[in-house]
């Protein structure tokens, strides 16, 4: 009797588990069951940064990563929302579930591991200085006692604030709510250089020949990533789970070539 007894509630426990493995799994992360039930993924984005996400000539949102996004939201079975943002303000409203994910050139850096969670890198970027063409401007020591233009709370802002000599140098650093504000200030000659992600300024400057150039000095190197909410381990994984099968399956590739002529993901 007693040993049917324990049987018995062995089953029932273990039906239990399986029925809540619906909605988590063992560490009771129910992350990615949240997004299958409400079936939107909310990107987050600032919608002035070509080629990953901007408008395009009749307003609608583009771009390299929202290709990619939009491909993932498909295999995971949910509609793609995107939802532009003030880019300074970009964890606390993935914090506060205004967006599911910032996927917009986002930089894995340190102070940002510490607040939210990261994919698996997938582009590799810098942060390079741009400048007037004729300038003569080449170096970070050229920039002494000039006014440099960068975008707020951006990856920028914190390489070029790490460097206490530079920003100790400089005439002025003006602070920008978007990268097409501040060179579009550079071309009319308000400032003397924008440091801006290369992937946004390579693409910016083949729309401009002749008006721009870049330092052969740059700030930093970094890696991309999408950013979740901190232990949403199970979403991020199966975000990360579905780029690899685009990778390995060439649809990636093919996206990339698209904005980029070339595959620039990095290995997987």
């Amino acid at each position: 009797m007693k040993r049917t007894l324990i049987l018995l509630t062995i089953v029932l426990c273990t039906g239990f588990v399986f029925a809540g493995g619906a909605k988590e799994d063992v560490s009771g992360d129910a992350s990615l069951q949240y997004i299958l039930d409400k079936g939107v993924f909310v990107l987050g984005l600032d919608d002035s940064f070509p080629p990953m996400g901007f408008r395009d000539e009749n307003g609608d949102v583009a771009g390299f990563d929202i290709d990619l996004a939009r491909e993932v939201c498909k295999r995971m079975g949910v509609e793609l929302k995107m939802q532009p943002i003030d880019w300074d303000a970009k964890i606390l409203d993935l914090n506060s579930k205004d967006i599911d994910v910032i996927w917009n050139g986002l930089t894995i850096t340190d102070e940002r591991l510490e607040k939210i969670e990261f994919s698996k890198p997938y582009i590799a970027n810098r942060q390079i200085v741009i400048v007037q063409a004729a300038s003569g401007i080449d170096t970070r020591a050229d920039l002494a006692g000039m006014t440099v233009g960068i975008q707020l709370g951006s990856s920028a802002d914190d390489a070029v604030n790490s460097d206490e000599v530079t920003v100790a140098s400089l005439k002025e650093l003006v602070k920008y709510q978007d990268n097409v504000q501040a060179l579009m200030d550079l071309e009319v000659g308000r400032i003397d250089a924008v440091v801006v992600d290369e992937i946004l300024g390579r693409y910016y400057i083949s729309k401009k020949e002749g008006v721009y150039t870049v330092a052969s000095e740059d700030f930093a190197a970094e890696e991309y990533g999408i950013g979740f909410r901190k232990g949403e381990v199970a979403f991020v994984s199966e975000v990360d789970r579905i780029l690899d099968e685009m990778v390995k399956d060439g649809t990636a590739e093919e996206i990339s070539i698209k904005w980029f002529a070339e595959d620039i993901l990095l290995p997987r």
